[in-house]
């Protein structure tokens, strides 16, 4: 199947690495406003179609799915005209930045006869996966506290906290996957946030919410560790129910390289490299919803209605931390 990229950077690309490892995907065409950037990822993956416009992308008939991948508060245009055009979309989380541009896309999605799926990685990692099968099967029974840290260097956080901070950035991962495991959503948060460098957002940001079947959560996103960390995302969940519990324990370290420059721990989840090729939760997600496309079955693994609720409980709390009140959602 014919699949297109809009927005190349860093992610993008991962993008790329992940679609060209799939057997039934074609990369079909790429869209960036920056030239020199569209001809180097388009020669890397030789990509035949290149475009500065996402309209004149669109345009093309033999284009069948998109990935969107441009900044959160870029995504309402392209998915709105991706949606418009009759092509299936695969959104990045965040959906949006803003609660009226995510309901303007489920509006859409809901309008169309195209699919969307927002790319809630987490979903499609096996350990999370296995959490909630475990859940479902009423192993923990009903679940009244979670706890998840998403904590990641100092030198990862400067790279892009001028463009999104902690809380919707990494929260918003945590949120939905305590949604999900719970089938519930939150019904106040409250937030607080520490601020020691000149950026555009919080170098961390602590949000508690409670949920509508009575839960509570607490959620940690530290964007600050120190640089020698040799990780570059320490990443934990807790769930506790009234008959048992789960802890998921992700990246930190589940494999460790020690060498003459110090020590390192490599991603084995997200998208590591495999013999070669880009393997791990992005490509499965990317797989499981261009199969989708291809076999006309609509993605369960998440809806848009979901994608929104965790972007809402999200800003929620990012209000929460201005405010210093508790915020009913």
């Amino acid at each position: 199947m014919k699949h297109g990229i809009i927005g190349l950077g860093w992610f993008g690309e991962k993008h790329a690495e992940a679609l060209s490892a799939i057997s039934h995907v074609d990369i079909h065409s790429i869209c960036t406003r920056t030239e020199s950037r569209l001809n180097e990822v388009g020669d890397r993956f030789q990509v035949p179609n290149r475009y500065t416009d996402f309209h004149e992308m669109l345009a093309d008939p033999e284009l069948e799915s998109v990935s969107i991948v441009t900044m959160w508060d870029q995504h309402r245009e392209p998915a709105l005209a991706a949606l418009q055009a009759g092509k299936h979309v695969f959104l990045e989380k965040p959906m949006a930045s803003t609660v009226e541009d995510c309901d303007a896309i489920v509006e859409a999605a809901n309008a169309s006869d195209a699919f969307l799926m927002t790319g809630h990685i987490c979903r499609f990692n096996p350990r999370y996966a296995a959490a909630k099968q475990a859940i479902s099967e009423g192993r923990i029974g009903k679940i009244i506290s979670m706890y998840a840290r998403r904590n990641l260097p100092q030198w990862v956080g400067a790279s892009v906290l001028d463009k999104i901070g902690p809380i919707i950035g990494d929260c918003v991962h945590d949120t939905d996957l305590m949604f999900w495991f719970s089938e519930s959503r939150a019904v106040t948060a409250y937030a607080q946030t520490v601020q020691f460098r000149e950026h555009a957002n919080p170098d961390l940001g602590q949000v508690m919410y409670r949920l509508e079947n009575g839960a509570s959560c607490i959620l940690e996103s530290v964007w600050c560790l120190p640089d020698t960390t040799p990780f570059q995302i320490d990443e934990r969940l807790e769930v506790v129910g009234t008959e048992g519990s789960v802890s998921i324990h992700d990246t930190h370290p589940n494999l460790m390289i020690v060498d003459k420059d110090g020590s390192t721990c490599p991603d084995t989840t997200y998208w590591p490299d495999i013999h070669g090729k880009l393997a791990g939760a992005l490509r499965d997600e990317l797989s499981y919803f261009t199969n989708c496309v291809a076999t006309g079955e609509t993605p369960a693994i998440i809806s848009p209605e979901e994608s929104r609720e965790a972007v809402k409980a999200c800003l929620a709390a990012e209000e929460s931390a201005r405010t210093g009140e508790v915020v009913k959602i």
